[in-house]
């Protein structure tokens, strides 16, 4: 029963995901899988033959999504399969999985991106939590899990990168004003925000620039951070 319900519980992401995006004037895209060339770049793709051509599984559908806000689409997004030759065991890597992927125009801050996702996800929770109650129940019962906190749409909490570290410190982490965060100072991090927000869900931004990838926008002011954030729960 429970993983029945977790193949149901997945529809239903992808149908609140579908559904909040289209409320908001997304336009839903379908990219090649099968490609001349790495979407990405790097390694980590799955390379075969195409009637005696080289050719690749996409990785992203990301330069897709670029074309189409190029060709004046401002907002697209797609639900599709993503192929990733990561030789990786671990619970963040997957050769084959399901993305949700969106891309939109940016007026003015990219804080309109963070606003967008944060009505997104609480459209995803909300709708799981009324639409599929009995099956988060009986996933519960064969795998125990916590009740998902989150805030309404517009409430969610925004750390940025400095306040983070002092979190971290005051609990007894060394950590370094421009350090990156591992996987253990990530998840003490989820701790402390709950302790001290109430809440899973939380966006964490400005980024110190030398950790993220080459081209990500420094902010103006002070360029030792930079225009870019990561969603936690």
């Amino acid at each position: 029963p429970a993983h029945k319900s977790i193949l149901q519980v997945q529809s239903g992401v992808c149908q609140f995901f579908r559904t909040a995006l289209v409320d908001r004037g997304f336009t839903e895209i379908h990219s090649p899988k099968l490609i001349g060339g790495t979407s990405e770049g790097g390694a980590e793709v799955f390379r075969l033959t195409y009637f005696g051509r080289n050719a690749c599984l996409a990785q992203s559908p990301q330069l897709y999504k670029q074309m189409a806000i190029c060709a004046d689409f401002e907002k697209v997004f797609e639900i599709g399969p993503v192929f990733r030759a990561e030789d990786s065991n671990t619970h963040r890597h997957m050769c084959e999985f399901v993305g949700l992927d969106l891309e939109m125009e940016i007026k003015d801050h990219y804080y309109e991106v963070l606003k967008t996702l944060d009505a997104v996800f609480v459209c995803i929770f909300e709708g799981l939590c009324s639409a599929y109650a009995t099956q988060l129940e009986t996933i519960g019962r064969q795998y125990p899990f916590q009740p998902f906190k989150f805030k309404p749409a517009g409430q969610n909490l925004i750390l940025e990168f400095p306040q983070a570290v002092s979190m971290l410190r005051e609990a007894g982490a060394e950590m370094g004003d421009y350090d990156d965060l591992n996987t253990e100072k990530e998840k003490l991090l989820g701790k402390l925000v709950l302790e001290k927000y109430d809440t899973d869900f939380f966006a964490l931004t400005r980024f110190p620039s030398s950790v993220r990838p080459f081209y990500t926008m420094p902010e103006h002011e002070q360029p030792q951070y930079s225009n870019s954030f990561d969603i936690f729960m």
